[in-house]
């Protein structure tokens, strides 16, 4: 054996623990792993103790089942454990905040103590979040477009990280305070439009950061961001024209422990393929940096149309309240178009290989697909306990088997047929259209027993 490969042999050793061997899973645990599992398992004792009289057997087993779930996340991405300390830490002080010297709650200390009325009551951090996401994506677009790009992207990603804190912060200040308005109100804050999307944001951002972790790139960011941001106006305009902050109580269909777990993973999914479609919109884009011909250039076209017809779709709430938003909004995105079109070539080399964007594009799909399922699967069994049946072919279960189907095609073709590149993406790209009207055109334009989640 010569040095250089007894050397080699040496290091490969030091990498496995000396023993030629990888450590066992739990010999990787260092304290922090151990110390995040102590706090959780605490945590569920002390839920369990105070407010396991009023839980029935499938909220009980919910609960049980997040620990282990929650845990193994938390070993296998380290930050989400940071991340749950510091959402548990705030949550448990705005609920302190909001008691009384009597050791009762007032929900009207929310306009009455400082830390509550600007920052953590549930309305001031989701107001914060939104405003922090839309910072962080044009951050990501300077990083993008100038060139001291490093600073500005890492100056968006820890932005981001914040809103994703603060939306869960919100997130679960809500789940309090809806309790605390009656008996029979509280729920899980994932129940209409204006929670889902606070959920579709803080998801799909979440997702991003891990890819932008392990693929140890933050290029990314300033496309996966622009569809955070159009979620963020989205819920700003549904909060002014319907008011939908208001927490509300949960209409009949809704009433039931299966919401806890369908309505998480349709989002994961829809999160995933979000990514998944502007990455691909960035794929393109790579792809035609030095493209002078017009309809080469098809790929912006279509991004700006969509861009700026989404007041149209919208004319009828616009007209009674808000269309001077949808006036900035469209301002806003033609800046956005444009700004992409006479930059290409600079976003394209700033954008990472055609290898690395194809890739978290089918391990975006992948994921979501594989949670789109459960929820799919899911839906089924809340329909036959709700309405009697597993499928009536409702508009939104016969969408959603549109997506599946869609996804499905999409993956088959990918692992069968080794679909890459351009096809790949446009096709992501086509999936994103397809999900949308499954989430929102359903809603807006057609009716069934999912109307209760009309626009």
């Amino acid at each position: 054996m010569n040095t250089a490969t007894a050397n080699q042999t040496i290091e490969l050793k030091k990498n496995r623990g000396g023993h030629g061997l990888e450590p066992s899973y739990f010999a990787r645990r260092n304290g922090w792993d151990w110390l995040f599992a102590v706090l959780v398992l605490a945590g569920t004792a002390v839920a369990f103790a105070l407010y396991g009289s009023a839980m029935d057997f499938y909220e009980k087993a919910i609960l049980v089942g997040t620990v282990p779930s929650l845990i193994w996340l938390a070993w296998f991405w380290r930050p989400l454990g940071v991340l749950s300390v510091v959402v548990a830490a705030f949550a448990l002080l705005a609920i302190w905040l909001y008691q009384t010297p009597a050791g009762t709650a007032d929900l009207a200390r929310a306009d009455q103590v400082f830390m509550l009325k600007y920052f953590i009551s549930s309305q001031s951090a989701i107001l914060w979040m939104s405003l922090l996401f839309f910072m962080s994506t044009a951050f990501y677009w300077v990083g993008m477009l100038t060139r001291a790009g490093d600073s500005f992207e890492l100056l968006g990603s820890r932005l981001a990280w914040v809103a994703v804190t603060l939306a869960l912060i919100g997130t679960m200040v809500r789940w309090y305070e809806s309790h605390q308005i009656g008996p029979d109100i509280g729920h899980i804050p994932v129940s209409n439009l204006y929670e889902v999307f606070v959920l579709f944001c803080w998801m799909t951002a979440a997702f991003y950061l891990y890819y932008e972790d392990v693929y140890k790139t933050r290029r990314m960011g300033a496309f996966v961001m622009l569809v955070v941001s159009a979620a963020v106006g989205f819920l700003l305009w549904y909060t002014v024209v319907r008011e939908a902050h208001e927490i509300q109580p949960l209409v009949p269909a809704l009433q039931s422990w299966w919401m806890k777990v369908h309505v998480p993973a349709n989002f994961i999914g829809y999160g995933t393929f979000a990514i998944a479609a502007m990455l691909a919109f960035a794929y393109l884009i790579k792809q035609s940096a030095h493209e002078t011909r017009w309809y080469k250039l098809a790929p912006l076209w279509i991004l700006g149309l969509v861009l700026c017809l989404e007041p149209i779709v919208f004319r009828q709430s616009a007209a009674e309240k808000g269309g001077s938003y949808w006036f900035v909004y469209f301002g806003v995105s033609a800046l956005i178009v444009g700004a992409i079109m006479f930059g290409r070539k600079r976003i394209a080399e700033r954008l990472p290989s055609f290898e690395v964007l194809d890739d978290v594009m089918y391990k975006a799909i992948a994921v979501g697909f594989a949670f789109f399922t459960i929820a799919t699967v899911l839906g089924a069994l809340w329909a036959a306990e709700a309405w009697g049946g597993y499928w009536s072919w409702d508009p939104k279960e016969t969408w959603a088997l549109i997506v599946w189907l869609n996804y499905a095609a999409w993956l088959h073709m990918r692992l069968m047929k080794g679909l890459r590149g351009t096809v790949a993406a446009w096709w992501a790209l086509v999936g994103l259209a397809i999900t949308t009207f499954a989430f929102l055109g359903v809603n807006m334009f057609l009716s069934g027993l999912h109307s209760y989640g009309e626009l």
